[in-house]
Formats: structure tokens, C-alpha cells, sequence
């Protein structure tokens, strides 16, 4: 029986990221998947860079918000409108390893009990085995995954019924949120292992990145680190670090994060992040 996976990607004004991401994640596709491309923004060679890949026959579906709407939008778009199977979003600036989806959907299949899985955004020297061992489970099928409340929000697969308990994003909700919603529902999350790899660009140690230096923080400053105050390079480096490590020996337990205690542990990681 086929089964359909759509694909969003969220373009904005980083026309060489684009490029790479865009084509890579095109070339990844077979024939029951589709790709939504939702471009923010006026950047017109951004814009030329996506019309460029509009004949595509994987390219399913397109759509131009002159105002900049971020993710929440975009991701809703995709949720409401898709008839697909799975649903997934992968970032402009992130390239995919080949046979990702094969790989998610089979693991989707085998094991009902799933919900969000995703590939791996860190590197490999990022990889703690006394951590992330003790979180790696395995399922039918031979499936293993490093098992997590919540997942990064590219190179992930989540299951249409998903959606169907919890409905679209809220306004101002984040998407490891709505994967806390669902792991606290019972249903099972985390990276598929070993790691499926994707190439994150705004990582300085990517070989595609355009950090290079703290003027290109200045010029280029990504989201996340905008979000902890980070400006320079080393933080920056230090900050993804912390966050592979803090991913890897996370708890399990839903209750953990959706309690009262929510709000104390956010302001422990946040410093804990930001110090180190």
C-alpha cells in the first residue's frame, strides 16, 4: 500500500543555502513523496532560487508570504492542507542523507507506537555513547531510536494521527512543545539510530556554513543563537556543543517538563546553556 509523505521547507533569504538544501532534498524524493516549499520575504534571488526547482516533479506545492510569518504559519499550512500519510519539515539550511525517509517511514510502519522521529543535526564528534546509550531503545522490525520527548524540527517524520489529537500549532507554541503534547499522549519519539547525520549549516563546522568569524555572527546571526544572546562564534560553537550534550541525557518522562517544575528547569538550562 503507498503511502504519502509530505515535506515542508521554509525558505526565507539565504539563497546559497537554498540551493544546496532545496535540490538535496528534492534528489531524496521518490515517488509518494512531495515537497510544500513556503518562501517569507522579498528576497527576490532567494525567491529565483526556489522558482528555479518549480518543475520539479517532486515539487508539489508553493507559497509566497511577502510578510515574514517564521515557522508557526508555514508548519499549520503544510498540517491543514496535506493529505499525506507523514508529514515532515526540513530546514533550508540542512542537507539530508539519502534514503532519510525510506529509512523513517519503514520505522513509522513497523511501529505504530511512533510518533515524531527525526535525523540528527549535531556531528558526530558530538555524539556522549555513556549517554546516549542509556536512551536508545530498540523496537520491531530492528528499529532503534534514541528515544526523547522532543525532537529538532528538521529531518523528522510524524504520523498523520498526530495531528489528529492535537490539532495545528497554537500561537506562540514551539514545535518541541507539541512533541512534549504528544510524548506525554503516549506516543514515542527521538532520533532514529544510528544517527541519520544531516549537514546543519549554521553550524560552524559545517563545510557549507557561512560562519566564519564573529562579523558573520553579526551578519548572519541565527535564530536560536538571537533567542540565547549569543553574538560570537566560540559561544556559539559552545552553545551547540552543550545543546547535543543536554539532548542526549534529557529525561524521559513527559510529566518532567510539563509540570510545575517546567518553568524552574527552562531558567536552569538557559543558564546552564549560556554559562556553560
Amino acid at each position: 500500500m503507498e503511502q504519502k509523505i509530505d515535506i515542508l521547507m521554509i525558505t526565507y533569504n539565504r539563497p546559497e543555502y537554498t540551493k544546496l538544501s532545496l535540490k538535496r532534498l528534492l534528489d531524496t524524493c521518490d515517488k509518494d513523496m512531495r515537497v510544500w516549499v513556503w518562501h517569507n520575504g522579498t528576497d527576490e534571488e532567494t525567491l529565483e532560487v526556489v522558482q528555479s526547482f518549480r518543475e520539479h516533479p517532486r515539487f508539489y506545492k508553493f507559497h509566497h508570504s511577502r510578510e515574514n510569518k517564521k515557522l508557526n504559519e508555514p508548519t499549520n499550512w503544510l498540517w491543514s492542507k496535506s493529505k499525506g500519510d507523514y508529514v515532515g519539515k526540513v530546514d533550508d539550511d540542512c542537507l539530508v542523507p539519502d534514503g532519510w525517509a525510506d529509512t523513517l517511514k519503514q520505522a513509522h510502519i513497523d511501529v505504530p507506537e511512533f510518533g515524531i522521529i527525526g535525523c540528527w543535526h549535531f556531528l558526530e564528534a558530538d555524539f556522549v555513547p555513556e549517554l546516549a546509550n542509556k536512551k536508545v531503545r530498540t523496537f520491531p522490525g530492528g528499529h532503534q531510536i534514541m528515544q526523547n520527548c522532543w525532537v529538532g524540527g528538521s529531518g523528522y517524520l510524524m504520523k498523520r494521527e498526530c495531528l489528529g489529537r492535537n490539532d495545528l500549532l497554537v500561537p506562540n507554541q514551539s514545535f518541541s512543545n507539541y512533541c512534549l503534547q504528544l510524548a506525554a499522549e503516549g506516543w514515542i519519539n527521538g532520533w532514529y539510530f544510528p544517527f541519520l547525520y544531516q549537514d546543519h549549516f549554521d553550524d560552524p563546522r559545517s563545510p557549507h556554513t557561512r560562519l566564519k568569524s564573529n562579523d558573520d555572527m553579526k551578519k548572519y546571526l541565527p535564530l536560536t543563537a538571537g533567542n540565547f544572546n549569543v553574538t560570537t562564534l566560540q559561544d556559539w560553537l559552545d552553545l551547540l556543543r552543550k545543546d547535543a550534550i543536554w539532548c542526549q541525557k534529557a529525561e524521559l518522562d513527559p510529566k518532567y517538563y510539563l509540570s510545575w517544575r517546567l518553568k524552574i528547569k527552562r531558567v536552569l538550562r538557559n543558564l546552564m546553556l549560556k554559562k556553560g
